[in-house]
């Protein structure tokens, strides 16, 4: 799967809202079984009118589905379109070249080798 420029700028749009990225993330969390709306509602402390409203966003970015199961909606990451999306950001990353390791962290003093805080 790809993704182009004005795909992209939506996914990111939607992203960029606290309560949507928050689903975003239980959703990704959740794999492809995903969370019902109650479950997401209950969990993320969101109404379900909210709710409702941000898995639209989430939806028309491409981002999420929602399929009915009996009387519950199950909504669900859409992993495709999220690994697009990151191949999109990188796509050009270092020049082309593979990108050198991040630095480590040491656990003791929390500051990154080689740096200064």
């Amino acid at each position: 799967m790809t993704i182009n420029t004005k795909a992209a700028v939506r996914a990111l749009s939607a992203l960029a809202q606290e309560s949507r990225l928050a689903i975003f993330r239980t959703l990704v969390q959740a794999g492809p079984a995903g969370r019902t709306a109650g479950q997401l509602s209950q969990q993320l402390g969101i109404s379900p009118s909210a709710l409702s409203f941000h898995m639209k966003e989430l939806v028309h970015a491409d981002l999420a589905i929602s399929r009915n199961e009996g009387r519950f909606v199950i909504h669900s990451a859409q992993i495709p379109a999220m690994n697009a999306l990151l191949d999109y950001l990188t796509e050009n990353c270092c020049g082309g070249n593979p990108c050198s390791p991040l630095p480590t962290t040491t656990c003791h003093t929390g500051q990154t080798e080689g740096h200064e805080s």
